[in-house]
C-alpha cells in the first residue's frame, strides 16, 4: 500500500512524535517497532531513522515487501499502518540512502535479552561477576548477531547508545528500562568488533548530560579521546599457564621479593618517547626481573585513565586494561609470560576514590550514583576525587566484581589496595565539622570495612594463593588478619611505619645516628602485629623527596654505602620486600612518569654495584629459608644486639622452619670499621659470609670475613657460642650457619 507523506495521518499525537524526534520519550520501546492497534486495525510500524530518505518493511519469512512507512516528521520518524496484518512476524527494514539501498535490522524487534532476576544480586549488593550481565557483550538474539549494550542508571529519563554507526544520534538507539533494578538494555545488531560508543542520558532534571563511557567497557579509547570499545571476540585468549595457576597458594612461608613498576617510564622508545607496548613490556621487562631475582612484578594501576599525570591512580574504566600499552588480549600475554618464567604479577586496584571527569561515574545518571550526595562523605578533601558509596549496594556489586575480574580474567595474582586508610575512617583527612559520623557516632567507615572484607573472603574463597595487599597508613588492628577472627581479610599490610622511620634514621650524618638508634629496633616490637611487606614505593621517590640515594648522607662512597647498608638491612629483616623501579641501580634522579629511568647509570661501578648487590640479596633471600618461612613469627627472629647504640651497630639471628637452618646479619651504620668484633651465635659450627654489602664488587671498599668464620663455644650476647667477625664500615653482614665442618675453612674455601 503507498501512502502520500502529506496525507497519511498518523497514530500517535503530535505531542509524542516530538517527544520521539527531540529524544524526550521516556520508552521507546512502546511505539517504535511494530505494534498491534486498537482491536481490528491490523499493526502498525514505526521507525526512527534521521539519515533515511525512505523506508520500506520486508518480511524475513520470503523478503517480500509488506509497505513503505510514511515519513510523519522531517526529522525521520516514519510510520505504516498495516490493516492487512494481525499478528507479530519476523521483519526488517529496507532504507533507501544518498548512497543506496540498505538492510537495517530494528533494535526495537526484539524482546527483552535480561530480566530482572539476572540483577537480584547485583542490586543484593553480593554479585561477584556483574561484568557478565552490564556492558556490552555480542551476543546471538533470534538468529541474529549483535551486541547487547546494558547500563545501570535507575534516575535516567532516557539512556541512549551512540556511536559511529547512528551519527552519535541519541534519539536511534534508545535503551528499554527495566524499572526493579534501574537497569537499562538494548539488543543492537551487526555491531563490529573495536565499535567506539557511549551513552548518552538524560537525566531526571531535562539536561542531557555530557556523553557517558560505559563503567563496564573492557577496552577504551586512547587518551585523551574517552570512547568505550566493544570488543566481538574477548574471552578467545588460550592461556599458556596452567601449571602455574595449579601451584599457587599462599605466600607467607614463601620468599616474595616484588619490584614494583611504572609500565610507561620504565623503558621508552626514543621515538617520540613512546612507551613500550605489552608486548616489548614482556619482551625486556620479564628477563631483566629475573635475571635481577624479583619474584614478583606490582604494576602501578593499568585500569584505564584519562590523565597521565595520576599514574593511574584516578581511573575511569575499571574494567579496561589502559590502550597506552596495548589491547587487552596483549596485557594477558605480558601476563601469561610473566608467569611462564616463574614470576607473580600483582595490580595496584584503587577502590577507594574515583576522579569527576565528565565522561566518568560522577553524576552519572544525573544524580549522585556512585558517590555520596553530601560532599562529606562523597569528596576526597586531599585530591579533589570523589569517593564510592559503599553503603549502595550496586556499587559495592560494581567493586566487589572489578576485584574478581582481573583475577578470573587475567590471572592476577594478588591486589595491592590503594589508600586503605582514607576507606577506613570518615574523618580522614577532614577538618572537624567536616565528616558525618556512623551510625554508633563514631569515624569508622562501617559500609566501607563491609566492602573490604567481603572482597576479600570472596577472593580468597574462588582463588587460593592470591595476594590481597593493604597500602594502610594507621594502626588500624588485624588488617592481615581473617575475618572469621575480627581482621580485615588482607593477606599482607604495607609496612609504613618501618618506612618512615628507617629512612628517616638513614637520612641522619652517622654522627646523630646513636641519639636515634630506635627507628630502627622500633619496628620489632610490632613486626608480627602484621603479616608485613617492607616497602620503598613509588611514593617515596616523588614529590621533592628526592631519589632513594640521594636521601643517604656523605659524599658519592658514603650516600652509596649507606644505600646498600639500607638495602642489606631491609632484605636481613622480617617481612617480604618491595623496591620501585630504579631503585635497585640507585637512579639519581627522582622519579618522572614522563621519560624512562636512567638506565645509563648503570654504566657507573656505583650504581651497577648496587644493581648486583639487589640481584644477589635476591638470590640469596629465596635460597635461604630462615630470610623468609618464619617472617611472621617471633620464633624466626632474635636480636643478638639491639642496644650498641654508641657505634651504631644491630646484630640479630634468623630461624627457618628448622631452627638448625639460621643466619646471623650484622649492619653497622658508621663510616667505622670494627676488627676483631664478637658476637653470639646459637651454634658451634662455620658461619658462612653469604653476603657483605660492602664486598668489592658492589663498589665497596672490600673489607670482610675472607669467606667465614668459626663459632666457638664462647658465650655472648645471651648465645651459648660467638663468632669474631670483621664488621666494614657503613655496611651489612650476612652469615649463613653451615653446620660443623671438618674441612680447613682457613682459606676461605666456603665463600
Amino acid at each position: 500500500m503507498k501512502v502520500n507523506d502529506t496525507r497519511y495521518q498518523p497514530t500517535l499525537h503530535q505531542g509524542e512524535i516530538e517527544a520521539l524526534v527531540t529524544g524526550r520519550h521516556a520508552n521507546c520501546f512502546a511505539v517504535l517497532g511494530l505494534h498491534n492497534q486498537q482491536a481490528g486495525a491490523g499493526l502498525v510500524a514505526r521507525a526512527l531513522l534521521p539519515w533515511a530518505q525512505s523506508v520500506a518493511l520486508v518480511s524475513r519469512e520470503d523478503n517480500r515487501k509488506i509497505t513503505r512507512l510514511q515519513r510523519v516528521h522531517a526529522e525521520g520518524l516514519f510510520e505504516a499502518s498495516i490493516p492487512s496484518r494481525q499478528h507479530h512476524f519476523d521483519y526488517y527494514w529496507l532504507v533507501t540512502t544518498a548512497t543506496g539501498d540498505v538492510m537495517v535490522e530494528d533494535p526495537y524487534s526484539f524482546p527483552p535479552a535480561v530480566s530482572d532476576h539476572d540483577f537480584y544480586y547485583f542490586c543484593e549488593g553480593t554479585e561477584e561477576f556483574a561484568y557478565r550481565h552490564l556492558g556490552a557483550h555480542p551476543r546471538v538474539l533470534e538468529g541474529i548477531e549483535g551486541v547487547l549494550f546494558t547500563v545501570w542508571a535507575p534516575a535516567a529519563l532516557r539512556v541512549s547508545v551512540v556511536a559511529d554507526f547512528n551519527g552519535w544520534d541519541g534519539r536511534q538507539h534508545v535503551l528499554r528500562k527495566h524499572p526493579a533494578s534501574g537497569v537499562w538494555e538494548i539488543f543492537i545488531p551487526a555491531v563490529t568488533d573495536q565499535t567506539l560508543y557511549k551513552y548518552e542520558i538524560l537525566a531526571a532534571n531535562g539536561a542531557v548530560l555530557p556523553l557517558k563511557a560505559d563503567p563496564y567497557a573492557r577496552s577504551m579509547q586512547h587518551p585523551p579521546e574517552t570512547a568505550s570499545r566493544v570488543l566481538l571476540h574477548e574471552g578467545s585468549y588460550c592461556w599458556s599457564d596452567d601449571d602455574w595457576m595449579a601451584a599457587r597458594e599462599a605466600q607467607h612461608q614463601h620468599p616474595v621479593s616484588i619490584y614494583e613498576v611504572h609500565a610507561g617510564s620504565w623503558r621508552r622508545r626514543s621515538e617520540n618517547n613512546r612507551y613500550l607496548s605489552y608486548t616489548e613490556l614482556a619482551d625486556e621487562l620479564i628477563p631483566y626481573v629475573v635475571e635481577q631475582g624479583f619474584t614478583h612484578i606490582q604494576l602501578m594501576p593499568v585500569s584505564e585513565y584519562p590523565f597521565d599525570g595520576s599514574w593511574g591512580y584516578q581511573p575511569v574504566g575499571l574494567f579496561a586494561p589502559t590502550i597506552r600499552f596495548g589491547t587487552p588480549d596483549e596485557f594477558r600475554a605480558f601476563i601469561d609470560r610473566c608467569h611462564q618464567h616463574q614470576i607473580g604479577v600483582l595490580l595496584d586496584w584503587v577502590p577507594g576514590h574515583f576522579p569527576n571527569d565528565p565522561h566518568g561515574l560522577g553524576r552519572f545518571d544525573g544524580s549522585a550514583l556512585y558517590e555520596h550526595e553530601d560532599p562529606r562523605k562523597g569528596l576526597h578533601p586531599d585530591w579533589d576525587t570523589l569517593i564510592y558509596n559503599y553503603g549502595r549496594s550496586e556499587v559495592v556489586s560494581f567493586l566487589l566484581s572489578n576485584a574478581i575480574y582481573w583475577l578470573e580474567e587475567y590471572h592476577i595474582d594478588g591486589l595491592r589496595v590503594d589508600a586503605v586508610a582514607s576507606m577506613l575512617y570518615l574523618d580522614y583527612s577532614r577538618q572537624p565539622g567536616a565528616w558525618l559520623p556512623n551510625v554508633h557516632g563514631g569515624r569508622e567507615n562501617l559500609e566501607a570495612i563491609n566492602l573490604i572484607k567481603q572482597v576479600n573472603e570472596r577472593v580468597h574463597a574462588h582463588y587460593p594463593g592470591v595476594m590481597m595487599v593493604a597500602e594502610e597508613s594507621t594502626a588500624w588492628p588485624g588488617v592481615s588478619r581473617p575475618v572469621a577472627t575480627g581482621g580485615l581479610g588482607f593477606d599482607f599490610k604495607w609496612n609504613m611505619g618501618w618506612m618512615n622511620d628507617s629512612l628517616s634514621y638513614m637520612a641522619r650524618d652517622p654522627i646523630y645516628r646513636p641519639y636515634h638508634h630506635n627507628e630502627l629496633t622500633f619496628s620489632l616490637v610490632y613486626a608480627w602485629d602484621e603479616n608485613f611487606i617492607l616497602c620503598l614505593s613509588h611514593d617515596e621517590v616523588v614529590h621533592g623527596k628526592g631519589a632513594l640515594v640521594s636521601k643517604m648522607p656523605g659524599d658519592d662512597w658514603q650516600q652509596f654505602a649507606n644505600l646498600r647498608a639500607y638495602l642489606g638491612f631491609m632484605w636481613g629483616h622480617p617481612g617480604k620486600k618491595l623496591l620501585f623501579m630504579g631503585d635497585e641501580f640507585a637512579q639519581r634522579r627522582e622519579w618522572n612518569h614522563d621519560r624512562e629511568l636512567d638506565w645509563f647509570l648503570l654504566q657507573h661501578a656505583s650504581h651497577n654495584g648496587v644493581a648486583r648487590l639487589v640481584r644477589d640479596l635476591n638470590r640469596l633471600y629465596c635460597d635461604t629459608p630462615a630470610l623468609y618461612e618464619n617472617d611472621y613469627e617471633p620464633a624466626g627472629f632474635k636480636w643478638v644486639q639491639h642496644d650498641r647504640s654508641q657505634i651504631s651497630v644491630y646484630g640479630w639471628l634468623r630461624f627457618a622452619l628448622d631452627k638448625r637452618q639460621h643466619l646471623l646479619v650484622v649492619a653497622n651504620m658508621t663510616p667505622e670499621v670494627h676488627h676483631n668484633y664478637r658476637v653470639g651465635v646459637p651454634e658451634v659450627g662455620w658461619y658462612r659470609e653469604c653476603l657483605n654489602t660492602d664486598a668489592a664488587e658492589y663498589w665497596g671498599s672490600g673489607q670482610g670475613n675472607m669467606g667465614g668464620v668459626e663459632a666457638l663455644a664462647e658465650p655472648c650476647d645471651g648465645q651459648p657460642c660467638s663468632v669474631i667477625v670483621t664488621v666494614p664500615p657503613l655496611a651489612t653482614v650476612m652469615l649463613a650457619f653451615d653446620g660443623v665442618d671438618d674441612s680447613d675453612h682457613s682459606n676461605g674455601s666456603k665463600q
